[in-house]
C-alpha cells in the first residue's frame, strides 16, 4: 500500500519553491554583477571618460540644492542672487587615477557618489546640451552620504 501522506507532499513543495526562490535570487546577482562590469557603467554618461585623476560631475540645479528659492527666514531671494553656481553634484565618470612615483593610485570617489567640490577649481563642459563640470580629485572637499 502507497499511502502518501499529505504532510509529507506538502513538505516537497516548500522545498521546490525554496529553491526556485533561490534561484531566482541568484539571477538577480548575476545580472547586477553584470551591469555593473559593462563598458560605460553609466546611463547618464556613455561618452565621455575622463584622464587621469579627472572626475566629471552633474552640478545639481539651486533648487536641487536648496529645495527652494527662500531663506530659513522666509526672505524671497531674488532670482539674479540665486543664479549662482552650485557647488554640489553627482558624480558621472572618473578616470584611472594618478601615477605617484611609478604608481597608478585610484580615485577614491566612485561613479554615484554626491559630493561637494570648490566652486573655482572645475572646467565647464556641455554635452549633448548638458552643463557639466570637468575637475581634478583634490578639488573634490567630501562626499555626501
Amino acid at each position: 500500500m502507497n499511502i502518501m501522506c499529505p504532510l509529507a507532499s506538502l513538505c516537497e513543495v516548500l522545498r521546490i519553491g525554496l529553491r526556485l526562490t533561490n534561484f531566482i535570487q541568484d539571477m538577480k546577482k548575476n545580472k547586477n554583477k553584470k551591469a555593473k562590469k559593462s563598458s560605460s557603467g553609466n546611463k547618464d554618461n556613455d561618452g565621455i571618460k575622463p584622464f587621469g585623476d579627472r572626475i566629471l560631475i552633474r552640478p545639481f540645479s539651486e533648487d536641487e540644492v536648496s529645495g527652494e528659492k527662500r531663506n530659513h527666514y522666509g526672505i524671497i531671494i531674488p532670482d539674479t542672487v540665486s543664479k549662482e553656481k552650485s557647488a554640489q553634484g553627482k558624480v558621472l565618470a572618473v578616470g584611472e587615477g594618478k601615477l605617484i612615483d611609478g604608481k597608478l593610485v585610484p580615485i577614491r570617489v566612485k561613479v554615484g557618489d554626491m559630493v561637494v567640490f570648490s566652486k573655482y577649481g572645475y572646467d565647464e563642459v556641455e554635452y549633448k546640451g548638458e552643463e557639466l563640470y570637468l575637475l581634478k580629485e583634490e578639488s573634490i572637499l567630501a562626499v555626501i552620504k
